[in-house]
């Protein structure tokens, strides 16, 4: 992918364009009366580009312009216009920087195009000012693109009122100094504060104050409690500029996905602690999900699922077994076993070992040697139902015992597998009544302790995903906090050469 900063740089770039226009002969595709039509599509376009998060330097702008001016060098000018169009077209198709390099936890299959095909493409494109349009996906993507339009216009003329961070979270009831800035910072916000009562302190953090925390907190997917602590501070001070950036963000990671993300997927959002299955193209299940803290974040990733599994064994990975289990250990050898889990000698076979024969305080966290499995159950972590999938984190789907972290606003819990919260339910949908299925026996088949494997009728291409803004279609956005700090990541990455 070529990114263009100036003419010196991009001729270091230069491919001769008798490989990438095979099909044009001596022809030019930005020479004539038609190449200068593409010319002037191509260079408004480019104008343009703040309108898709991107930004008209990265592609040369002032040297395009002054490549449409008659006395302009033929060649130099061809050789400019190419490779600012190949760059262009595929920023805003595919996403301007490649997301496997911008985070280790992000390993999705992102479409490529080839130089030429795109060179091709445009040379046979009946209407060139229509192809280039309408090279940006699709779906919620303009709605996104107004929602950057109007924040955008807020700048230099929104208020801005920090709320003073603290030891001590500010709770429903007490007299604080920092009231005053919160109901400043909440009306900036476009929420509708009450007045302070009569003969009150305009310093009394009273209920109906709190109210309209909480439904900042719902909106905002925090733990809904109406107390002022370090991550609601931290969400109100949010700068609009802040928020502008992780409107670009999501721009940006929807042109990583297909253009179609298909008729039959699972699009599990770690952004807002959702779940959707589309089938046949309508969605005909939805569901929370409780996803990976910001220490053990869930990746972003693309799969598929191809069935589940009742009353699973959980296999503790090792960083867990180390970090979580090991202390227990040190101080009772015996402490898991109450919880139905087993420890063996190794990863090899199901020799068990005595707890109490081994010297825990010897063993180290990085490099703890025995395998711990928790037997089905109850207070199995996986819950009766589990969903595996192909990937490289060795993460999966499941039930689970804590159903209770469902009623949480942020629900950042897990170490990086998705919990679902009605497995069973998604299940029956996955079949669509085919293959047999019934959700009362495997009922049946869970409450007898037994294991058994279902296949699905058809695959299913699972997306995980990390969408922190979401956009009605006039762009009206809906925020949630980049609690994974991968958002400011995208950002910087995409303002790289």
């Amino acid at each position: 992918m070529i990114h263009v900063r100036s003419l010196a740089a991009l001729l270091a770039f230069l491919v001769p364009l008798s490989s990438a226009l095979p099909s044009l002969a001596n022809e030019t595709l930005w020479a004539g009366a038609a190449g200068r039509a593409r010319a002037s599509a191509l260079v408004a376009a480019i104008r343009d580009a703040e309108a898709h998060g991107l930004d008209p330097r990265w592609y040369g702008l002032p040297e395009l312009e002054k490549s449409l001016a008659p006395d302009a060098n033929p060649a130099a000018s061809e050789a400019l216009l190419t490779n600012a169009f190949v760059a262009w077209a595929s920023d805003v198709s595919t996403g301007r920087v490649r997301a496997n390099r911008v985070d280790k936890e992000i390993d999705i299959v992102q479409r490529k195009v080839e130089r030429a095909d795109l060179v091709k493409a445009a040379a046979e494109a009946p209407d060139f000012a229509a192809y280039l349009a309408a090279l940006p996906p699709k779906g919620d993507y303009p709605a996104l693109q107004k929602a950057l339009a109007t924040w955008r216009a807020k700048r230099g003329k929104v208020a801005y009122t920090p709320v003073p961070d603290s030891a001590h979270a500010l709770k429903p009831g007490m007299t604080d100094k920092r009231v005053p800035a919160l109901r400043a910072r909440l009306a900036e916000l476009d929420l509708v504060v009450p007045e302070v009562a009569a003969g009150a302190s305009p310093e009394l953090y009273d209920e109906p104050l709190v109210a309209v925390v909480k439904a900042y907190q719902e909106m905002k997917g925090l733990t809904v409690d109406g107390v002022i602590g370090a991550k609601t501070t931290q969400s109100l001070n949010t700068t609009l500029d802040e928020r502008i950036d992780q409107i670009v963000a999501n721009l940006e990671r929807r042109r990583w996905l297909p253009a179609d993300l298909g008729n039959r997927y699972v699009f599990v959002n770690a952004g807002d602690y959702s779940m959707v299955f589309v089938d046949e193209g309508k969605p005909v299940f939805q569901s929370l999900v409780i996803v990976g803290t910001p220490k053990d974040p869930t990746p972003e990733i693309q799969s598929t699922m191809r069935g589940f599994q009742t009353n699973p064994y959980w296999t503790v990975p090792q960083s867990i077994s180390g970090e979580e289990y090991l202390p227990m250990l040190r101080r009772d050898p015996n402490a898991l076993q109450a919880a139905g889990f087993k420890i063996f000698e190794n990863w090899n076979d199901d020799t068990e070992l005595d707890p109490a024969s081994v010297d825990w305080s010897s063993v180290h966290p990085k490099a703890f040697p025995y395998r711990i499995r928790q037997n089905p159950g109850a207070g199995n972590a996986l819950g009766y139902i589990f969903f595996p999938f192909p990937n490289k984190y060795g993460i999966y789907m499941h039930d689970t015992a804590s159903r209770w972290l469902f009623t949480e606003g942020s629900r950042n819990f897990s170490h990086g597998c998705i919990r679902l919260q009605n497995p069973l339910d998604f299940a029956e949908k996955a079949f669509g009544g085919r293959g047999g299925f019934s959700k009362e026996r495997v009922r049946q088949v869970i409450d007898a302790g037994q294991q058994a494997h279902y296949s699905f009728p058809e695959p299913i291409t699972l997306y995980v995903t990390y969408r922190t803004v979401s956009a009605s279609a006039d762009g009206a956005p809906t925020f949630r906090d980049d609690v994974y700090g991968r958002d400011r990541r995208v950002v910087r990455a995409m303002a790289k050469p």
